[in-house]
């Protein structure tokens, strides 16, 4: 243990093993995950060449669509209140952190740091390989769905209403029907205002942070059961992306798409490693502690969705202090968006120029880098890339119809996108706590389960603001 003013507890939880059927590599999260991947491309490759299509799916079409569909409807059910009472613990944990300013503030200035270094990687990728040139595919019909603006981004900031409530009517053959939605970057602002209150407040607060603390723990524990069944969300998600969408959809786009992968590995096998290894640390251990929220965010292309397993191996496989943790872990889930906010709309931006023959000069490019390492926020941590890059090309005064060039295929760039958000967010909070001497190194290089689950049961509800760590 390192320097420091925060020193987690560390116990050990000691889980039989007695009783299983199965060995121990096939109770592993991360075998799971890859399995449930072969066979939902195995079952999608099988839907599509027997006949099945978005329009008309056939009988195992329609199963994938409604299993993928399910398990993304479970995790959506749980944002707003997990995002709510995470943000408000997170900023209530800081007083159980000395120097909480400091950590606050070097937290925000790394996830500034890494989002500069990825979109600069979007740019370049963009410039030397031009995916927008000669793609052979014809303009789409004007994109009509949302649109981004700065003016409309700062607006948004300010709810309309407490829960940041919308709701939308619209009248198709005579029916009115209203669908209701969330703003959740207005949920965002709001959490982070009651959090600060309830500080300012103090003593006559901590019912209010008990019990958010408490709702805080219940909403988790569901989480983890919907993220138990991953695998089974998995094999539904990724056999109804090859079933939809196939490679045919891919090879028109194939050199967008490519682009996008080569900008993402760079970022996640090589800036990363780099950021780690120059800070001391074991790469090894870093992706071996990681990887189970980093597979789990490919499929699930929501970092919300996979903040309490992000936040369970940034304490326990990376060594952050808890009261840290849960402030940085539950921010860059909302913020922090090295995929989606940073390579993506640096290179679909270019991508959009060069498809409608608009040469960018610099001033652009300085633009690009403003909108992505500022505007991240816009993402609001669900599957908004599509928000971000709207901003994006608004603010270049670029053709918003190019959006509807890259919709297709955009389930299918999300997941490799919400992979790398998921890894910069365990990755800054280890850098940060490493750098100011509150990391425990000890856990950080301990031998990895492979299963995060281990040590739930004994996992206790949070009603006290404390350090320890089970």
């Amino acid at each position: 243990m390192t320097r420091g003013s925060v020193e987690p507890v560390t116990s050990v939880v000691p889980v039989s093993t007695h009783g299983s059927r199965f060995p121990k590599w096939v109770r592993s999260f991360s075998v799971q995950i890859i399995a449930a991947l072969i066979i939902g491309l195995g079952l999608g490759l099988m839907a599509k060449y027997t006949g099945s299509t978005e329009a008309n799916p056939n009988g195992l079409g329609a199963t994938l669509k409604i299993i993928g569909s399910s398990y993304v409807s479970l995790l959506q059910a749980a944002v707003v209140p997990l995002i709510f009472t995470a943000v408000v613990s997170s900023i209530a944990n800081l007083r159980a952190v000395s120097n909480a300013a400091k950590l606050a503030w070097n937290t925000l200035l790394w996830f500034a740091i890494t989002a500069l270094i990825a979109v600069l990687i979007g740019i370049g990728l963009g410039v030397l390989v031009r995916p927008g040139a000669g793609t052979g595919i014809t303009e789409n019909a004007e994109y009509t769905g949302k649109t981004g603006d700065w003016w409309a981004f700062l607006t948004g900031l300010f709810p309309k209403n407490f829960l940041g409530l919308g709701a939308n009517t619209s009248v198709v053959d005579g029916i009115a029907s209203t669908t209701v939605s969330f703003n959740v970057l207005q949920i965002l602002v709001i959490a982070i205002a009651v959090g600060i209150a309830a500080l300012k407040v103090g003593k006559a607060a901590e019912p209010f942070l008990n019990l958010n603390a408490s709702a805080l723990a219940v909403i988790q524990k569901v989480l983890w059961w919907i993220i138990r069944i991953a695998p089974l969300g998995t094999i539904g998600l990724i056999g109804n992306a090859v079933a939809v969408y196939g490679w045919d959809t891919m090879g028109s786009l194939g050199k967008f798409a490519a682009t996008i992968y080569v900008g993402l590995i760079l970022v996640l096998f090589v800036v990363y490693p780099v950021l780690i290894k120059s800070h001391g640390l074991s790469v090894k251990q870093y992706y071996s502690g990681v990887w189970p929220a980093v597979q789990l965010g490919f499929v699930s292309r929501s970092s919300i969705g996979t903040l309490p397993l992000t936040q369970r191996v940034t304490e326990r496989s990376m060594g952050v202090p808890r009261g840290y943790a849960s402030f940085a872990v539950p921010l860059g889930a909302t913020t922090k968006m090295d995929g989606c906010a940073a390579i993506y709309p640096a290179v679909a931006a270019i991508f959009v120029a060069q498809f409608f023959g608009i040469q960018l000069d610099l001033t652009q490019y300085l633009l690009i880098v403003l909108v992505s390492v500022l505007g991240s926020a816009a993402t609001a941590g669900t599957t908004g890339a599509v928000v971000m890059l709207t901003l994006t090309l608004s603010t270049l005064g670029l053709p918003l119809a190019g959006v509807g060039l890259l919709l297709a295929i955009d389930p299918l760039i999300d997941m490799g996108r919400t992979a790398v958000n998921v890894a910069g967010q365990a990755l800054v909070p280890t850098i940060v706590a490493k750098r100011q001497g509150i990391l425990d190194e000890t856990l950080y290089n301990a031998p990895r389960t492979s299963q995060p689950f281990t040590d739930d049961v004994a996992e206790p509800a949070p009603t006290e603001l404390s350090e320890t760590r089970v």
